[in-house]
This record gives C-alpha cells, sequence and structure tokens, in this order.
C-alpha cells in the first residue's frame, strides 16, 4: 500500500514526542519543562514511561521545539496534531485510540490540531552503557 508510508512517516513525526538531536536530550526533561502534562508513570534503569496529556491548542509532547530520545508511543485517545519538523516541513498527523509506533530521536514541535484532549504513553529508552570484561 502506498499510502503507508506517508501514514507511518506523519505517526512517527506527531508524538514522537521530543524529537531529539542527541547532544540537546540530556538538557530537556519533558516532567520538568511541562510538568502539568507530564508524569513518570514507571523508571527503571532501562527505560522511563511518561503519561502525557494535551487540550485542544497545547503543545502535544512539550513546549515549542522540544528533543526526544528514541521511543514507543502508546496512543490512548484518537489525536489530530500539526508537526512542525526540525528541517521546518510542517505537516498534519492523525492517529487512532490504540496506535503504537517507534520513533527514533528527534527534534520537532507539536500542536493538538483537534478538538478533543490528547492522551497517551511514551516509553522512552535509556542509553545502556556496555560493562567492560
Amino acid at each position: 500500500m502506498q499510502s503507508a508510508p506517508v501514514n507511518r512517516r506523519q505517526i512517527l513525526a506527531f508524538l514522537s514526542l521530543l524529537g531529539v538531536s542527541e547532544s540537546s536530550l540530556r538538557a530537556q526533561d519533558a516532567t520538568k519543562i511541562d510538568p502539568k502534562s507530564y508524569r513518570v508513570a514507571f523508571e527503571n534503569d532501562k527505560v522511563r514511561v511518561l503519561e502525557f496529556r494535551a487540550r485542544p491548542g497545547t503543545g502535544i509532547c512539550g513546549v515549542g521545539r522540544h528533543s526526544h530520545p528514541e521511543h514507543l508511543t502508546i496512543v490512548l485517545t484518537d489525536a489530530k496534531a500539526r508537526v512542525t519538523l526540525e528541517n521546518g516541513k510542517q505537516l498534519i498527523a492523525e492517529n487512532k485510540a490504540g496506535d503504537i509506533f517507534w520513533s527514533p530521536a528527534e527534534t520537532h514541535s507539536v500542536e493538538n490540531d483537534g478538538k478533543a484532549d490528547v492522551h497517551t504513553y511514551i516509553v522512552e529508552i535509556k542509553e545502556t552503557k556496555s560493562k567492560s570484561a
């Protein structure tokens, strides 16, 4: 299906929450930048799970332009978002409740362009240091 890659790209951009340039990743913590929208639902040495909510017209997954480490997104509500990628390109992305997708580290800005609240879980992958033998 030819439209699937485009839709997947839109989904990845949408809620690819915090799109990261890896150097800026460590400087940005969504729970500190936007504590009203984020909460840590679970954390261990391998992953951090963030619960996120956004009202219509507000930023999704962060405030303004922001970054994310690689992550898995679990969409809990239908969502429509205006995404501005790091290169300035804009697109509209739509997700259905139950969508699950993987996103590389990236930087972007995302706004809730729908008429309802957006609710997601974001599973951030932590960098692991290899053990020396």
